[in-house]
């Protein structure tokens, strides 16, 4: 008999922070099982991206801010700064938000954003109803550990980790070109492989786990609560 069906939103982030990261993430929702990315307003391809999202009317977009805790900067400013450049890029509203290397959990910037979260109503990673499993990254110790990111890595991982109601899996797929700083390259590209997989999409029916987008969200778990409910 097959599990109590789950929600599993997949997003990438650092769209738009170069051409071939942008290209692979859009390519990781066409081909694979990626719903949801987030957007890098400030970075060489972010008008790219734009423009690509529009173009992939299921993939849910949201803000990926970077801020810098170290840094005297009004942080309610630059929050609603890069939230202006967001909507004037992608012509609309975040889905969600997080953050370059989850700095919105830095004491001195996290009162800050989940207040502004709150206030603009968008999911905040960490701080929402929806479970942060970010696992699924190909280093360990600094070091590179591709098997986290095969296919059955990912198995592995739902497996282990993924409990009932929603979870959102970060990953971060797309290829490697000179405009990316930094020390994660071709486990970029692993990532991609396996979120394009055609053996994952089966694995995860068998699993009971559905796909979802933030922007859909509401819609996915009113109708998993009414099919709980006749079951």
């Amino acid at each position: 008999m097959t599990a109590a069906v789950k929600l599993l939103v997949v997003t990438a982030d650092d769209f738009g922070i170069t051409h071939g990261i942008t290209r692979g993430i859009v390519q990781a929702h066409r081909e694979g099982i990626l719903t949801s990315t987030s957007l890098m307003v400030h970075r060489p391809a972010a008008v790219e991206a734009a423009a690509l999202s529009r173009e992939c009317p299921a993939l849910s977009v949201g803000l990926h801010l970077e801020l810098d805790p170290d840094s005297r900067e009004d942080v309610p400013a630059e929050l609603q700064r890069q939230l202006d450049r967001f909507v004037h890029l992608v012509g609309a509203p975040p889905t969600h938000a997080d953050s370059h290397h989850d700095v919105h959990r830095n004491p001195r910037i996290q009162p800050h954003v989940r207040s502004w979260a709150r206030r603009v109503g968008m999911p905040l990673r960490g701080y929402s109803d929806v479970r942060h499993l970010p696992k699924f990254y190909g280093q360990w110790g600094g070091e590179t550990h591709l098997e986290q990111v095969t296919f059955e890595g990912l198995l592995r991982l739902l497996d282990a980790e993924l409990g009932p109601g929603v979870t959102e899996l970060t990953c971060h797929p797309g290829y490697v070109d000179e405009g990316l700083a930094s020390s994660y390259t071709v486990e970029r590209e692993a990532e991609l492989r396996t979120l394009c997989d055609p053996r994952v999409r089966p694995a995860l029916e068998e699993r009971g786990i559905r796909l979802a987008g933030f922007r859909d969200l509401p819609a996915a778990v009113a109708a998993l609560s009414v099919s709980e409910g006749a079951a």
